[in-house]
This record gives structure tokens, sequence and C-alpha cells, in this order.
């Protein structure tokens, strides 16, 4: 039980400090939807968006208000696409995903994810028709996001796929150029993808996931940034075991909040609740930072020597805090390093503090990877691709998730700025050196083979 003290924290944190459920997704099997035509299948895939989620933002909004807490985003994710669409032609899955977009903007949700392969191992027909046909369904659609696993702990890294994803980053900046190639932003490349994530772009229904569920992510770096601070201003000398000690228990009481209305939301819905995921996730917002939570930890600026290690740190207590507060904790469930997303993040790649290399290093110890990071648009598909593949080795050896979103932006180059908007927020164009050297690596193609530490049975 919390105490009444811990009642009032709470409450402040919802008041004073950005605590919020940052998305309510409800994921949606489109397993029996497959169909010999394509009217055959979007029809079936409307409909049964249309069945499940028409309730679904009306009845977070009513328990948002019931609760005084703030349900940010509302979103789909659905059955990967390749599968669903897997006889159908190239035009029958721009068919499919004007289909999904126009259901999801009909039942009002901020995205839909699930246009979606997992190719760690290789191809079907339908994962290739899906990977062709990215670059056209980001740049036309809306609300589709996209993502493709290229690799896993169990088989290695599928370096074709990877080459093929290096180009389709490209093609897909390119068509949205006059967005600052935005529709890289809609577009996740992993390692180990989890079947359960209820962050966009990488939502997807599981083939493992009940036939609907509900998965909830609460966000709240404003307040271990606070409840740090409180510590440190304290004058009590302080370790940082004892700075740990509170972001894993203000990371329960964050948890806490979010199996309150993941569960409400699922028995309104008569829906299975699925998981909590208590990611870090923070948001353009002064005082809703990652950057700024390792600044309480003593670093100048997150970047500098010990960025790594206070991001270890960090990451760890939030995943113990959460896991004892809920049996149901999934999908990512750390802390998040999305550079156009956190305002602080941001700024230290304009004041030099934040390189590519450092932000690789320190994702070996994060949630996810490298995550939308704005890029000169003249960098190469191929050296793109390697960049991929570096990033996929983190997670396939380390049996960790491992995503990336990189968004070349057309006409810019270090030191401009690209602009997205909303969640999205803006960053600065890093620098991404020795590029064009990496072509013969990625046109070997093939498959890097598992670790040996995959033999684990």
């Amino acid at each position: 039980m919390l105490s009444s003290e811990e009642i009032i924290r709470t409450v402040e944190m919802l008041k004073n400090e950005n605590l919020d459920v940052r998305t309510v997704t409800l994921g949606i099997s489109l397993r029996d939807c497959s169909g010999s035509s394509a009217d055959e299948v979007c029809d079936r895939v409307r409909e049964k968006v249309r069945k499940h989620a028409r309730n679904l933002v009306p009845t977070c909004d009513r328990i948002a208000t019931k609760y005084g807490i703030p349900i940010v985003n509302k979103r789909l994710a659905v059955t990967p696409v390749a599968s669903v669409a897997e006889s159908l032609g190239g035009g029958g899955f721009l068919r499919v995903a004007r289909t999904l977009d126009e259901a999801a903007q009909e039942v009002e949700v901020n995205f839909i994810g699930g246009y979606s392969a997992l190719v760690q191992k290789g191809f079907t027909r339908g994962d290739r028709n899906l990977i062709d046909t990215i670059p056209e369904v980001l740049s036309c659609t809306e609300r589709v996001c996209a993502s493709v696993n290229v690799a896993s702990t169990r088989a290695g890294i599928n370096m074709d796929a990877v080459s093929l994803m290096g180009q389709a980053i490209k093609e897909t900046s390119l068509r949205t150029a006059d967005r600052d190639g935005f529709g890289c932003a809609k577009l996740v490349i992993f390692a180990n993808m989890p079947e359960d994530n209820p962050f966009m772009a990488g939502a997807y229904l599981g083939y493992g996931e009940p036939e609907c569920v509900i998965n909830v992510g609460v966000s709240g770096p404003g307040v271990v940034k606070k409840e740090l601070e409180r510590a440190v201003q304290s004058g009590k000398k302080l370790t940082l075991g004892d700075l740990a000690e509170i972001i894993k228990k203000t990371s329960f009481k964050v948890t806490r909040v979010g199996e309150l209305i993941a569960r409400e939301v699922a028995r309104e819905l008569d829906v299975t609740f699925g998981i909590v995921d208590l990611s870090l996730a923070p948001t353009p917002t002064v005082g809703d930072s990652v950057g700024e939570i390792l600044q309480c930890l003593g670093l100048e600026a997150i970047g500098v020597p010990g960025s790594t290690a206070a991001l270890a740190l960090l990451n760890d207590a939030v995943k113990k805090g959460g896991a004892f507060a809920s049996s149901s904790v999934g999908g990512l469930s750390g802390a998040f390093i999305p550079v156009s997303e956190d305002l602080n993040i941001s700024q230290a790649v304009h004041r030099g503090y934040l390189s590519l290399e450092k932000l690789e290093a320190m994702t070996s110890v994060c949630s996810v990877g490298l995550d939308m990071i704005a890029i000169p648009g003249k960098v190469d598909a191929e050296t793109i691709a390697a960049i991929l593949a570096d990033e996929m080795s983190i997670g396939v050896i380390n049996h960790k998730t491992a995503g990336v979103r990189l968004i070349p932006v057309p006409g810019k180059d270090v030191g401009d700025k690209a602009v997205f908007g909303g969640l999205f927020g803006e960053a600065y164009i890093l620098e991404v050196r020795n590029i064009n050297r990496s072509a013969n690596f990625i046109r070997f193609g093939g498959r890097i083979p598992a670790p040996l530490t995959s033999l684990n049975n």
C-alpha cells in the first residue's frame, strides 16, 4: 500500500512533473484477414479494425478524466502485414497500407504499427514485397508505421536485409524531402524486436500474442529528474547507489500508475491486459528529458565521459523498480535516448558533446538504440546499412533489443537543423565520419552467423 505522503507525491508528479501515460496501444490480430485478392484482404482488415478499435479513444478519454492522468497517445498495433498480405503483389501491399491508414483515421488513433516483416533468417515473397513498398507507403500515408527485424541473437544478422533497409531509408528520406525526411521517423530497423512493444514506430502484434490486447507505455523522465534534484539539494551525503535507489522507487510509482490505467482500459474494452512498458521516453518539453537526469547524476552534459556508466545505472534502476511494481512488465522498458525527441540531448549534439560513435556506445546499455538521429542527406545507402549492421551486432551479442531510426535529411548538412514537429521534435544534423568506406563490406551480403552464446538450451 502507498502511504498518504506517497499518494500526495504521485499527485504532484501528475500536476507539475510531466507524468503521463505516453501511449495506450491496442493490439489487433489480423491473422484471419488473409485472402486471395486485395479487395478481400482490405475489406477484412477495415472491418476488424473498426470492430475492435472504435471505442478505444472514447474509453481512454473517459478513464483519463476519471483519474486525472493524461493519456497522450492512443495507438494500434497489428499482425505483421508481410504475413497478412503474403499472397498479394506490391500493389496489394500498398492498398492494405492505405486501408490501415484510413481505418486508423476513422477510429481517431495517432498511429498504427505493424507494416512489418521479420526477416532475421531470410525472406518470403511477402517480406520482399513489404520491404520494397516501404518508401512509398511511408510517404503517402499519415499514420502507418513500419518496422523490420533483420537480426536476432538466435539467428544472427541478415546482411541482405540490412542492405535493403539502407536503401529503403535513403529512398524514404528522398520521397519526404519536403518534410526533412520525416518518413524515416516512422521506420525502425530492429534486432530482437519485442512482440509487445506499445511505442511507435516499432509496435506490432507478435504471433504469440492474444487476439486483442492492451499494452501501455508510461513515461516519467521529469518525475525522476525532480526526485533526484530534491535528494541532491537536501544536503545529505549521497552515493551513486543512493541515487539508484531513488530512481528505483520512483519507477515503482510510475509503473503502478501505468498498470492501473492499462487494466482499466482492458476491462472497459473487454480485451486482454498485456504489459506495462515503463520506458523513460522523453519529449521535447523542457524538464522531460533523459539528458537532464544524467546531469542530475553529476555530468555536465550527456555525452561527456561517464555518460555510458550513468545511463547503465539509470536503465537498471528503472527496470528494477518496474519489475517490483508489476508482474506484467514488457515491451522495451528502460531508458530511451531519442535525439530529436529529447531537447537536452539535441542541444548536446549541437554543442559537440555527443557524436554518433558515443551514442552507439551508450546504446549497449540502454533500452533501444540509435533513435531519431538526423544525419546529412549526402550519406550513401551503404554507409547507412553499415551503421545498421553495427547497431544490430550490439543487440545480437548482448541479447538485447536494438533499434535504429536514422533520418538522412535531404539538402542539409552538419550543423543544420531538421524540424519534425510535435513529439518528434527537432534535431541538429549529426556528423557521420568516413562515409563511402563500407560498400564492399555490405556487398558481401549473406548472413552473419549467430553468436555462440545463442546455443543456451
